[in-house]
């Protein structure tokens, strides 16, 4: 049931970013000028990268829930040996991985300030920071799911089914900000 609550949820939060899409491609193809000028600041490189280590955190969060359906909260063998950890150490490395990519954000946008890409100065501003800092709202909103789930593994005496589904809950929603983020980076920084 709680699946299938988070399923609906996110089915929400789709739509709220899709409405953040549309107002970016109808800003953008009222004002082509504004886009072409304001594009050029970004580094796509620094972005692609960021893009990466978020995408494959979505991987180490999966490998995270299916070391949670065997039911193995801990690592088997030693920190080194990647192939026995448990839900733990797959999570704690997707959060380093989502912090990694918020911290990248923040970098990015110190460099857009810096050379006067603000919310106020214009409409491609306004979207950028709209569509990437929502995004970054969720991520961060991912960061401490995981957070509570990492605290209720150490706190619980026995590792139990309901843990179990809080991961998994948890997945649904970091590969559902994945997704919205491959979409927001190719709308963003690839399509010119």
């Amino acid at each position: 049931m709680v699946a299938v609550g988070t399923i609906i949820w996110l089915s929400s939060e789709l739509m709220f970013f899709a409405a953040l899409f549309a107002s970016y491609f109808t800003i953008r193809s009222v004002s082509p000028e504004m886009w072409s000028e304001n594009t050029d600041l970004l580094n796509v490189p620094f972005a692609s990268i960021n893009t990466t280590i978020l995408v494959l955190s979505s991987f180490t969060c999966q490998f995270g829930v299916f070391a949670a359906e065997r039911g193995q909260v801990g690592r088997a063998g030693t920190l080194l040996q990647i192939g026995k950890w448990g839900l733990r150490e797959w999570f704690i490395l997707t959060y380093v991985m989502g912090a990694i990519f918020v911290g990248g954000q923040a970098l990015e946008y110190a460099e857009l300030i810096h050379e006067g890409v603000t919310i106020p100065h214009d409409g491609y501003g306004t979207m950028f920071y709209l569509t990437t800092g929502f995004h970054g709202i969720h991520v961060t909103g991912g960061l401490i799911a995981f957070l509570f789930v990492l605290g209720r593994t150490y706190v619980a005496r026995r590792f139990t089914h309901e843990q179990a589904v809080s991961a998994i809950v948890v997945s649904y929603y970091w590969h559902f900000v994945d997704v919205v983020w491959i979409g927001l980076f190719a709308t963003i920084y690839l399509i010119k």
